[in-house]
This record gives structure tokens, C-alpha cells and sequence, in this order.
């Protein structure tokens, strides 16, 4: 079963119990980097870690499914995490207010469901 990587309680709610989640508690450069270390283990990306058209400081919060069973390393998702670590580390961070956290739950929620 694959893994779906998340720090989005929005997930949590739908998905419970339909797929493996391993939900995070952090940012998400936190989360990258949780998938960064599956990744190097031998797991694969099966969505792209930055999908949308969302810059990586207007949404904290992010889904990306990973392959559940590691196996031999993969250079491309390799390549893509570290260039999404790189891209994330280059936005400064900014404080979101909380009135707009559930529409950003709902955005991501979007970009994994489709």
C-alpha cells in the first residue's frame, strides 16, 4: 500500500482508514524532508511534491504520496525532492493568519484528491 505524506488534518479526516497516512506534525520544509529521508531509503514519489500553482510560502500545508514498499534507489524523484528542498528554502517563511488555514487545507486537499 502506498503512503500518503501529509501535515494536513484536513487528509487525516478523509482518508482515515482508506489509505496508510503518515501524518506530521511540522512545516512543510518538515514534511519534504520526511520524504526526502523515505526517498533515499528506496521509496519512489508518485505525486510531485510541489504540485499546483501555489508558491511554497502561501500554503503550509502539503500532500505527496509516496510508494509504500521501498526498493532500488530512484535518481528522478531523488532529483525532484532535493530540487523541492532547495525551492522551499529559498521563499522566506510568513506567518499565515488562522482565518485562512481551512481554505488552504481545502487546496491541498484539491491537488491530492485529483
Amino acid at each position: 500500500m502506498d503512503i500518503l505524506v501529509t501535515n494536513n488534518p484536513l487528509i487525516m479526516v478523509q482518508y482515515q482508514g482508506d489509505a496508510k497516512i503518515d501524518f506530521l506534525d511540522t512545516d512543510l520544509l518538515g514534511v519534504l524532508i520526511y520524504i526526502r529521508d523515505h526517498i533515499h531509503r528506496g521509496h519512489r514519489l508518485l505525486t510531485h511534491p510541489l504540485s499546483g500553482s501555489v508558491k511554497p510560502n502561501e500554503n503550509i500545508y502539503k500532500s505527496v504520496l509516496i510508494t509504500g514498499v521501498p526498493e532500488k534507489s530512484d535518481i528522478q524523484s531523488i532529483t525532484m525532492i532535493e530540487e523541492c528542498i532547495l525551492m522551499v528554502q529559498k521563499f522566506p517563511k510568513r506567518e499565515i493568519p488562522e482565518q485562512y488555514l481551512k481554505d488552504m487545507q481545502t487546496v491541498d486537499f484539491s491537488l491530492i484528491n485529483k
